[in-house]
């Protein structure tokens, strides 16, 4: 058998042409030994010597063909006085046969041999070639088979070398310049494992690859080995058997084989699923590693992209469906991508919470390293709630001994509790009846202890209530003291904003208070006395707390009842008696024109001096309407106008204060729309008159119940109504219609007033809520008690400059203060700025903090594990003495002498609402290993100091 012409595509008769210019001058036929490739255009245009010329191609295997061809040539030009038109005949005839009378009107008289080497040369613009590739002559094949048809190769304008012909190869054959790769900075496709793994997801990206010649194949596998790493020749070889496609998935269950113990029947089944693939341990073990890597990347991704949602999510579907397939599912139970895995590890960080809270705490630190914890926050949400309840429940039984303490309480911690509610009663995001039982079981005991509460403070605002005034109000304060109390103080500089969120319970609060901080606002709130921490305010609303009475003497800052003209009526004589301007907005006069947030009226009343109050009635009609239903979570963003008019008040420069009318209880479980107990002289779903008081009610009269003449019976248990059903109802005893949260916000960087003090998230959260178990029961006996950590110093000490730089004034040291310095003489902090490398840095920062403030700073920093907030680091920084206004430019000072050569030993996190210390980091920096264990008592003294 002959052997097989020359394969011959239009980039060779190009490249033959470029190379024949001058001789196409007298001549227009061009003889080429081989075989036009079937597909290829046999009519186009080429530029020679800047001349356009028309190209026929004729592909003949006899010498009659060419012959024939020729004449037809000819022809055709004397018809069309077309005499410049090429003619290229392709043939496996040899010269001899042809004859002279053809010969000799072809270009060099003769059947010109393709030279592959010299093509390519010619088509990348090279001056010479690598002088391997003239010893593979499959890559000088494939080169001049592959040349782009639209751009043709890269102009290399040098020497073409191996890599460089391999790399435009491989970027073409698997159409990687289509598949949306990554580029470098030469603008060149990126050939690493990433670009290779996405590509394999690409609709026709492995069949490319599965239909080049074996050798090649081979060939590309191995130079794609060398250059982007073992876990490419996997892939590669998944594409040539049709499993590209589910490469990533398949490369997420190679994890079964991590374990040295692994079963045989999950090494068979693994077997079963690459097929004929199956590579090495090893060679698995890299391709599992890279597929993970490269899904972590996804992953990351797909938090602000939906397209690259959808992606993740399809592989991993995927994945969980081909291990479900071949049994794989049990042995993939800790995996960190699938999503049956992050499933079960969710199951068990509900159920471990249920035994104990350390064992919810190490399950839910599992479920947090799986990648899919941030593509899943609702799920996330569900399993720390689950373990945070169990630390409340795992606390000592608070109790209410007054209702000073009972709605103190309530603002600080167990309104907390009735956020977490709320989610446990939501269930599993995905509805998983396992999951959901646990979360039920936890939901049941500690609505159990809220309902105690519940009982108890009802029993104590009865009593009080029967006495109780503004003007003697028994420890508490009282709705229609707040204007007085909080938001008149705030009036010496710029007068406040005052915000009413009607309906606004505890556990709303909270949430909104969180969101507010990320925002760049932080809460103050009155000094308190010494020894005690600051809290959140907590007012206590009218009875019943409904609008019409509570909302009213809220604004008039007196008890009485009224709608919006006697709301409006009352707010203005308040703060006419206390000689201020001010103006009450209401629903209808807060929404601008088209293309504004706001009314003009109301920016307009911002910009001046005068008070400004606004009520929203966003959750209250939610509540009313169904809104909540089974949602967890309030923002910013869905109470209407709230993050435009916290955004004007910035601009303006007022502080703001957000309060409530009074809280509210939400509809749990109950199908029917008739009322849950049916009682005579029902006034609203949740209060009524007459008598006596049934199973959970409570009999309440005196002067703070301008209703019913005086005297009201109000349900505290959170399941009975006297009307249809609502998504939530107020106006009955429990705490959470009774507490009246207040959040006082400043943007954050300005300082707080005289007499008041930040507060941090650090002290504004229930330590259950944020801490191991370790510290919750303290925690909650110190609020169920209404005691405190001291973290206040014992008094008030001169603000600094605002600059970072300026001498902070001396305090006189406590005895407790004196004490700390003492415990801190051999902390981490102190070692650190006496060391060495601490004095080097030192030179370089223009008058750095003393060498005690930065030691507290550091040590402040590992106590609380490494993260705080700056108002908690500038509380920590004032028990030495100084105070720091600015502590956002302190902690940049501070950072120029911790973060050696730059690297990140401190610095902010979460949109600089947080300041982040890298322990081992800065040990690394600042405390070298010394020789024969130096330092060893040290460096444990401080391990010991960073769990304590």
């Amino acid at each position: 058998m002959p052997p097989a012409l020359p394969r011959v595509g239009r980039r060779t008769v190009e490249a033959l042409l470029a190379a024949n210019a001058e001789a196409l001058r007298e001549r227009t036929l061009v003889l080429v030994h081989g075989q036009y490739a079937p597909g290829a255009p046999l009519r186009f245009t080429v530029t020679l010597d800047g001349e356009a010329r028309r190209v026929q191609v004729r592909d003949e295997a006899s010498v009659l063909g060419v012959l024939t061809a020729l004449h037809e040539h000819r022809s055709t030009a004397s018809a069309s006085a077309s005499s410049a038109d090429v003619l290229v005949v392709t043939t496996g005839v040899d010269d001899e046969q042809l004859g002279w009378d053809v010969r000799g009107r072809a270009v060099r008289r003769k059947t010109l041999t393709v030279e592959n080497a010299e093509v390519v040369l010619q088509r990348f613009g090279a001056t010479a070639l690598d002088p391997r590739m003239y010893r593979e002559r499959w890559l000088l094949d494939a080169l001049v088979e592959a040349e782009p048809a639209d751009s043709g190769w890269p102009r290399v304008g040098g020497v073409l070398t191996r890599d460089a012909a391999l790399r435009a190869l491989t970027v073409e054959r698997l159409g990687l310049r289509t598949a949306g790769g990554s580029t470098g900075q030469d603008g060149q496709a990126t050939l690493d494992a990433d670009t290779l793994l996405a590509w394999s997801r690409t609709p026709a990206g492995p069949r490319r690859f599965a239909e080049l010649g074996a050798t090649e194949r081979t060939e590309l596998k191995k130079w794609l080995a060398e250059v982007a790493g073992p876990a490419v020749p996997v892939l590669l070889s998944l594409a040539e058997t049709g499993l590209g496609h589910d490469a990533l998935a398949l490369g997420l269950l190679g994890a079964a084989l991590r374990d040295p113990s692994v079963e045989p029947d999950t090494v068979l089944a693994l077997g079963g699923l690459f097929g004929q693939v199956m590579p090495r341990r090893s060679e698995l073990a890299a391709f599992t590693d890279a597929v993970e890597g490269t899904l972590t990347r996804w992953i990351s991704d797909a938090r602000i992209s939906e397209d690259a949602r959808r992606r993740v999510v399809a592989v991993l579907e995927r994945a969980d469906e081909l291990a479900d397939t071949a049994g794989l599912t049990p042995g993939l139970a800790a995996s960190r991508f699938l999503p049956s895995s992050f499933t079960a590890q969710l199951r068990r960080t509900v159920a471990d919470a249920r035994v104990s809270p350390a064992a919810g705490e190490a399950a839910l630190d599992d479920l947090l390293a799986h990648s899919l914890a941030a593509l899943r926050p609702d799920h996330i949400q569900a399993a720390e709630t689950a373990v945070r309840v169990a630390r409340w429940l795992s606390g000592p039984e608070p109790t209410v001994p007054t209702v000073a303490a009972g709605v103190r309480a309530h603002v600080s911690d167990w309104g907390w509790a009735d956020r977490a509610l709320t989610v446990l009663w939501a269930g599993d995001p995905d509805g998983d009846l396992e999951t959901g039982r646990d979360l039920n079981a936890l939901y049941e005991q500690a609505r159990e202890r809220r309902q105690r509460l519940d009982e108890q403070f009802a029993a104590r605002l009865a009593a009080w209530a029967v006495h109780a005034t503004a003007e003697h109000p028994d420890g508490c304060l009282v709705i229609e003291n707040v204007l007085d109390t909080v938001v008149r103080p705030l009036a010496g500089r710029t007068a406040p904003l005052l915000l009413v969120l009607d309906g606004m319970s505890s556990a709303v609060a909270a949430q909104l208070g969180e969101e507010a901080e990320r925002d760049g606002w932080r809460e103050i709130v009155p000094r308190p006395e010494t020894g005690e921490a600051p809290a959140r305010l907590a007012a206590v609303s009218m009875l019943p707390s409904i609008t019409r009475v509570s909302r009213a003497s809220l604004l008039a800052g007196e008890a009485t009842e009224g709608g919006q003209s006697a709301e409006t009526a009352g707010f203005n004589a308040l703060w006419k008696r206390r000689r201020k301007a001010a103006v009450l907005f209401h629903k209808a006069a807060i929404g601008g024109e088209a293309g504004h947030a706001l009314s003009h009226e109301l920016l307009i009343a911002l910009a001046s001096d005068a008070v400004v109050g606004v009520v929203l009635n966003t959750i209250d009609d939610a509540l009313d309407n169904g809104r909540q239903g089974r949602g967890t979570t309030w923002s910013l963003t869905d109470v209407t106008h709230l993050r435009e008019l916290l955004a004007a008040a910035r601009s303006y420069g007022r502080p703001v204060v957000i309060v409530s009318d009074h809280g509210h209880v939400l509809e749990r479980g109950s199908r029917d729309d008739t009322p849950t107990v049916e009682a005579d002289g029902a006034e609203a779903a949740r209060w009524r008159t007459g008598g006596p008081a049934g199973e959970g009610e409570v009999a309440v009269h005196g002067r703070r119940v301008p209703q019913g003449s005086g005297a009201v019976m109000l349900p505290w248990r959170e399941d009975i109504r006297y009307t249809g059903r609502r998504a939530g109802y107020h106006g009955g005893a429990s705490l959470a219609e009774v507490t009246v949260p207040v959040l006082v916000l400043l943007p954050a960087g300005e300082e707080a007033p005289k007499e008041w003090v930040p507060l941090p998230r650090e002290l504004s959260t229930p330590g259950w809520w944020r801490t191991p178990a370790a510290g919750a029961a303290a925690a909650s006996a110190a609020v169920a008690t209404g005691q405190a950590p001291p973290v206040v110093p014992e008094r008030p000490v001169q603000p600094a400059s605002d600059s970072q730089d300026a001498p902070a004034t001396e305090a006189r040291p406590s005895s407790t203060g004196r004490e700390a310095g003492r415990r801190a003489a051999g902390s981490l902090g102190a070692t650190v700025v006496t060391s060495e490398v601490y004095s080097a840095q030192k030179e370089y920062v223009r008058k750095a903090p003393e060498a005690n403030v930065v030691s507290a700073v550091i040590d402040a920093l590992v106590s609380a594990g490494g993260t705080m907030s700056p108002a908690a680091l500038a509380a920590a920084i004032s028990a030495t003495g100084r105070v720091r206004r600015n502590i956002e430019g302190f902690v940049t000072t501070v950072q120029r002498l911790l973060n050696v050569e730059g690297y990140p030993v401190l610095g902010f996190i979460d949109g600089g609402h947080a300041v982040k210390l890298d322990v081992p980091l800065l040990r690394e920096q600042f405390l070298p290993k010394q020789k024969d264990g130096e330092n060893g008592a040290m460096a444990e003294g401080g391990k010991r100091e960073e769990t304590a």
